[in-house]
């Protein structure tokens, strides 16, 4: 068996690539086991050394990364030149952090001594998708090899040479062989590697679907997960946002990797009042973002990562506007080759269509008009999904405490766009998934939290 990754702003075949055979994957789960024997004995400056050393090839080759993504799955080449960099800065930053995050923590009790102490789990195997393709892997491997652990990365089949790519820069990096090895299988193998008695827990990001597939086979041999999963940021914009900046900041989210992000702005839910305002400064703004190769430096949006993801987000624009909305841009699928899609608005959206209720992973926005701020919150929060959301308001005070107490999401923003940053926890609630990666939270996922007690 083979995987192709394919070029979805041409369709031509870049390369293909062999998949492991089942009868060896038991064979490589064992080697990153052993390699973790030596692994989690070394102290955290022996590990911090090749993790530095990792982020300096990252910052260094960063075009030539940027170029891969850009072939591989259509990102266009300057934001996959920040991509490249911040996976960099997640490797400066669990170098710096990680022995105080995990540092013995004392606590007073009637013992002569006791305290808490985090210790690594072993093999930990991490289930990563196309759309970050170097983001969502050093996300998980920065904090889980300075913990200690090794792990296994089964990667989307779309991006096999970005999968490589990250393992050849950990080796050449100076982490010994084993602690970290990439997996070409196809989704149907994964299940078989979590059974697998040394693979100790797992960490996804992707669908809903993808979510609950690995969940139950985890569940099955109570091994631990944690599941980064779909989204459908609400950003509620108040009747005295400063609509420039709120426009900057919706548009700009929206487009973000071609829409195709988690994170990423969907619902957009305005009072009816500003409605008319909005929805005409969204579409000038959005009309600005130009569309094309995603090699080429002028680019804001890149083909959508292939053609059925594509066909599928076209199919929820149609039966949006069929069930009521009202499509001010875009919505048609363009000429020529490529997956494009071209940046849409709908307005008018209500409960009943997929642009309300499902997840749009592509450059679609949806505006949903309000009465007032109450509603706005109550649609906000009307979603199976709650990964972001976003509030606009000149009144920070005002912003904060919706944000803080009444939005019902893992990460919530005031006045800014949903990101993620590697010195703050990420995750959501509801069908978004469970569990953190990043800050002090993250690394403590997959880690043994025990209680030692001296009488």
């Amino acid at each position: 068996m083979s995987i192709e990754s394919m070029n979805p702003a041409t369709g031509a075949t870049l390369r293909s690539y062999d998949e492991v055979a089942p009868e060896d994957l038991a064979v490589i789960v064992e080697q990153v086991d052993d390699a973790f024997a030596s692994w989690r004995e070394t102290s955290f400056a022996q590990r911090a050394r090749p993790l530095r050393a990792a982020g300096e090839i990252m910052r260094a080759r960063k075009d030539e990364y940027a170029r891969l993504m850009a072939e591989e799955m259509g990102k266009p080449i300057r934001e996959g030149r920040a991509e490249a960099e911040k996976c960099a800065l997640a490797c400066d930053y669990y170098a710096e952090n990680a022995e105080a995050f995990l540092s013995r923590e004392a606590v007073e009790t009637e013992a002569r001594n006791s305290f808490i102490t985090c210790e690594p789990l072993g093999v930990v195997l991490a289930v990563m998708p196309w759309n970050f393709p170097f983001w969502q892997v050093f996300r998980f491997l920065a904090p889980s090899l300075m913990a200690g652990n090794t792990g296994l990365l089964k990667h989307a089949s779309n991006v096999p040479g970005c999968a490589l790519a990250i393992e050849s820069v950990l080796l050449e990096a100076g982490f010994p062989a084993n602690v970290f090895r990439t997996l070409l299988i196809g989704s149907k193998h994964v299940e078989r590697v979590i059974q697998h008695p040394k693979v100790r827990a797992v960490t996804l990001t992707g669908s809903t679907p993808a979510g609950q597939a690995v969940a139950k086979a985890a569940g099955s041999v109570l091994k631990k997960t944690v599941l980064e999963l779909g989204g459908s940021d609400p950003y509620l914009i108040l009747d005295d946002a400063d609509l420039e900046l709120a426009l900057d900041a919706c548009v700009t989210s929206r487009l973000v990797n071609g829409g195709q992000s988690c994170i990423a702005a969907k619902r957009f839910i305005v009072p009816e009042k500003l409605c008319r305002d909005f929805e005409a400064g969204f579409v000038a703004k959005m009309k600005e973002r130009k569309m094309g190769d995603p090699l080429a430096e002028d680019t804001d949006l890149g083909p959508q990562a292939r053609h059925d993801l594509r066909d599928e987000l076209h199919a929820q624009v149609k039966a949006s506007i069929e069930r009521g909305a009202r499509c001010l841009l875009g919505g048609e699928i363009p000429e020529g080759p490529g997956a494009f899609y071209p940046p849409t608005v709908l307005s008018a959206v209500a409960k009943g269509m997929p642009a309300y209720d499902e997840e749009l992973f592509g450059p679609v926005a949806a505006i949903i008009p309000v009465r007032d701020e109450e509603e706005g919150i109550r649609v906000a929060n009307d979603s199976r999904f709650g990964l972001g959301a976003a509030v606009f308001t000149r009144d920070v005070a005002r912003g904060e405490e919706i944000a803080a107490r009444r939005l019902d999401a893992g990460c919530c923003f005031v006045n800014a766009y949903v990101r993620s940053d590697p010195r703050l926890p990420f995750g959501g609630v509801k069908e978004s998934g469970y569990g953190r990666e990043l800050g002090h939270y993250g690394i403590k996922e997959f880690v043994n939290i025990k209680t030692v007690y001296v009488s």
